[in-house]
């Protein structure tokens, strides 16, 4: 197999999930100070154009004021009128808060304010020195041009995009920051995986080599059997954690050469390879076939797939358990007795470096190797597990 790229280091899951709770608490965190900067600027802005009419409107009120002086010393003429004005209206109150007359065009009022806006309308109340014709509280109301909020508006928006893009860089930049002991971390751990195949390379060759050169068969030295044994089982585990390590190293970015291949010769092969280590748990591992079927993949994948499912099954198996491999429906189940995996880390299972059993060797490549593969194929995985019970893991093409 040959290395289409070089390796690149993608975050796991969890550090996706890190990444995303902090762009969200940042995002959250952005759109609230943005929302209370431009609330404080239009509260100022409001200000300022309340204080600019107040002016004005004091002196509509005051000219209001006089011409209800004028109609309460003249109240017995029958031809005096409310006074009406063309630039403003108006309307007085009494002492309980109560309306004698209004023009008003906006009828809802807030006497305990001095001056507010009111649904495009500007109010402005103010107290006379004398009760002219009953009335305590006298309010002149004018139109607001909404010009200052065209200008607060079209300001805020310049604001937003400007503060947005300030943002969205910062945002990046502590990102990169948040984002560097991980990767760090992920660079180094990569690195001793890269070292530590390379070393392997040439001591894991030459014992498989020689191992398969001996006949175990042909020894009469029942203790020369059982150490050439114990040596066969030790070169096939770091075997395949070398073949682990090697794919990693890669990327998982293999030139297949793909071919037809027999689920049936290919899973008989595995399980035998896999027997002297089962032997070693005294595990019984059992092939069913019910319905052969081909596929058309790599071969060296297919057979990384199921090494790491039946590897995985007797690592974590009890002493004398079992292990049932049924070939069945264009699908393979690979089913153990072994010590099971809670359910609330079964999301966590195809993650790279993810072990559940500290005890147990390894560096939690198997099952991220194994799930890439199926990604690649678009091969289907199903995981069921019950704690101490054992663990099912089902291949459905």
């Amino acid at each position: 197999m040959l290395a289409s790229k070089n390796s690149d280091i993608n975050l796991i899951v969890s550090e996706k999930r890190t990444l995303i709770n902090f762009l969200s608490l940042y995002t959250i965190f952005s759109i609230i100070i943005l929302f209370f900067v431009s609330y404080m600027y239009y509260d100022f802005e409001k200000s300022i154009m309340l204080q600019q009419e107040r002016f004005k409107l004091q002196k509509q009120s005051n000219e209001l004021i006089s011409s209800l002086k004028r109609l309460h010393v003249n109240f017995e003429d029958s031809d005096k009128f409310y006074p009406r004005f063309r630039l403003f209206n108006s309307a007085i109150y009494d002492s309980n808060k109560e309306l004698i007359f209004s023009t008003l065009k906006n009828p809802k009022v807030n006497l305990d304010d001095v001056i507010y806006t009111n649904h495009k309308f500007i109010h402005f109340i103010k107290e006379p020195e004398s009760y002219y014709l009953g009335a305590r509280y006298v309010l002149v109301e004018s139109k607001d041009s909404d010009e200052w909020l065209l200008h607060v508006r079209d300001n805020l928006i310049i604001f937003i995009l400007v503060a947005l893009n300030v943002m969205v860089f910062g945002g990046y930049f502590l990102s990169k920051l948040f984002l560097k002991p991980m990767r760090n971390a992920l660079h180094l751990l990569d690195n001793f995986i890269k070292d530590t195949t390379h070393e392997l390379n040439t001591p894991v060759s030459s014992i498989i080599a020689n191992i398969s050169m001996i006949d175990a068969a042909s020894l009469e030295d029942e203790k020369l059997k059982r150490k050439i044994n114990r040596i066969d089982i030790g070169a096939k585990t770091i075997s395949n954690i070398y073949e682990d390590l090697t794919f990693t190293v890669l990327n998982h970015q293999i030139m297949s050469q793909n071919e037809s291949l027999s689920i049936k010769d290919i899973s008989t092969q595995r399980v035998e390879y896999f027997k002297i280590l089962a032997d070693a748990k005294n595990i019984r591992v059992t092939l069913h076939v019910e319905d052969d079927f081909s596929v058309v993949m790599d071969k060296k994948k297919l057979s990384k797939l199921l090494d790491n499912l039946l590897s995985n099954a007797i690592k974590y198996n009890k002493h004398s358990g079992h292990i049932d491999v049924t070939i069945r429906d264009r699908a393979i189940h690979v089913e153990d007795s072994g010590i099971g995996i809670e359910s609330e880390k079964l999301s966590y299972l195809f993650q790279r470096y993810s072990r559940f059993e500290k005890s147990v060797g390894g560096f939690g490549l198997g099952m991220n190797i194994v799930k890439m593969i199926c990604d690649e194929y678009k091969i289907e995985i199903s995981v069921k597990s019950t704690l101490h019970v054992g663990t099912k893991v089902s291949l459905m093409w």
